[in-house]
């Protein structure tokens, strides 16, 4: 908590050089009918420790679970001085720049952190961030219908894009003419089946969208994607994890391998949270977009931009904003209202701190605890891994036992062990998606494949329950 380190004397000074007796006194336009008087309910205050205790307690109470969940968030180390940082009143109070004259240091943190959007993803251009990921694709599909001159409003949307990010998107554009296409995947190896999309040759398409990694964690087959599409005249919207772009192809070079000029995404959104945003309950969370520099003008939200003054000295200031509070409506390109500046803080720092070489190094230790992971996992009797594709830090698990049944047994051991996948692949019934970070030991994979193995084997002894008419 906090340490407040004002006296009783101090008060009373403060309150002395202002003309006041006493705190009420600053709030004396609040009529006396509405304050509520004394709260007789709330004990009197203890002590220091007496208090920490009491917190721990009740923290006591949620439980700790080992955490084997991803699918869309993940749990990540985030060094301690990212949100000592944020949590400043300089960032914590700012939120977001509604203004070009927002305080310099907002700004130039929102520029510093759209340059390192742009140089990880491989594109020119990023917006100050949206809403989240899933928000973030909705504005990608209108932006590429807006952008594409065929003026086609159909859109391929594989199977292979998370679920809740399809569920938004076709809430987003739905009402808006916009027809998104599923496109199947490969059953064997997991990655969206390239074959697939001869039946959607010669029928015009505003764009393809493109995982990478997928939800099921499998690596797409990004530079035959991106060609065809290409081929095509559509554009390409690739849904990315930052955190993977530290090892793999940016998706700004996707397209025409060995070739010097690959053509690449056109635009890019995905989720910010692995970036130095903690699980919380679902979020908050925040979504990037970047995209090529001939398509800024059909970006939503903010960008910051660096320029000079008068005297020549360096300064900042919003460069854009295409959005229905700043323009006419009619001329928007978009009507979100938010974008997440705290968390982009967060981001900015997290990036900051690790640098380079620091986010290759997680992006390396998650993938090599993945499959560690898939080791002991397979190792058991009955549970086997589905897709064959390569990935990057989760996959899809088959067990030989009712998945949700499963995962009952293992949250009430303290393992949060994975995502159930049958409610949105009928075809993967008793499959569920884990993932492992950098944060998992050789104990804690040792104390996931032991409770599981057990959970199993259980099941495989205990006889069938006799079914009497």
């Amino acid at each position: 908590m906090p340490f407040i380190p004002h006296t009783q004397e101090d008060v009373a000074a403060m309150l002395a050089s202002i003309g006041a007796k006493s705190i009420e006194d600053l709030f004396d336009e609040i009529p006396a009918e509405l304050k509520c008087g004394g709260l007789e309910a709330v004990p009197a205050g203890e002590p220091e420790m007496a208090v920490t205790r009491l917190m721990h307690e009740r923290a006591a109470q949620d439980g700790f679970y080992l955490n084997f969940i991803g699918a869309g968030a993940y749990e990540h180390h985030i060094p301690a001085a990212v949100w000592q940082i944020v949590g400043r009143g300089e960032f914590y109070s700012a939120y977001t720049p509604y203004q070009a004259e927002a305080s310099q240091g907002t700004l130039q943190l929102l520029y510093e952190y759209q340059s390192m959007m742009a140089s990880l993803t491989g594109l020119e251009v990023s917006n100050a961030s949206l809403y989240d990921g899933a928000s973030a694709l909705g504005e990608a599909i209108l932006m590429a219908v807006r952008a594409n001159k065929s003026g086609a409003k159909r859109v391929l949307l594989p199977a292979t894009v998370h679920p809740r990010y399809r569920a938004v998107a076709r809430a987003v554009v739905g009402n808006q003419g916009i027809e998104l296409v599923e496109l199947p995947h490969d059953t064997e190896r997991g990655h969206t089946l390239v074959e697939g999309l001869k039946a959607q040759e010669g029928q015009p398409a505003a764009a393809l969208v493109i995982p990478q990694p997928n939800f099921f964690g499998v690596l797409e087959p990004v530079d035959e994607l991106t060609d065809w599409a290409h081929a095509q005249g559509m554009l390409v919207i690739a849904v990315t994890n930052p955190v993977s772009l530290a090892l793999l192809k940016p998706p700004g070079q996707w397209g025409q391998a060995g070739q010097s000029n690959p053509a690449g995404a056109d635009i890019c959104v995905g989720e910010g949270q692995p970036l130095g945003v903690p699980l919380s309950s679902g979020g908050p969370y925040f979504g990037f977009m970047t995209a090529r520099q001939a398509l800024v003008r059909q970006m939503p939200g903010r960008i910051v931009g660096r320029t000079v003054d008068s005297e020549g000295r360096p300064g900042f200031t919003l460069t854009l904003q295409a959005r229905e509070q700043h323009i006419r409506r009619s001329k928007a390109t978009s009507n979100i209202c938010t974008n997440q500046g705290l968390l982009v803080t967060a981001a900015t720092l997290y990036l900051s701190l690790l640098g380079p070489r620091g986010l290759r190094d997680v992006a390396l230790v998650s993938h090599a605890r993945t499959r560690e992971l898939l080791a002991r996992l397979t190792a058991i009797p009955g549970v086997e891994r589905v897709f064959t594709g390569p990935a990057f830090h989760e996959a899809v698990i088959r067990l030989p036992a009712d998945a949700a049944e499963v995962l009952r047994a293992l949250r009430a051991q303290g393992i949060l062990g994975g995502h159930p996948l049958s409610g949105d692949y009928a075809e993967l019934k008793d499959c569920i998606l884990v993932c492992a970070t950098e944060t998992k030991t050789d104990g804690d994979l040792d104390d996931y494949a032991q409770k599981l193995e057990r959970i199993l084997s259980r099941r495989r002894e205990a006889p069938p329950c006799a079914y009497k008419s």
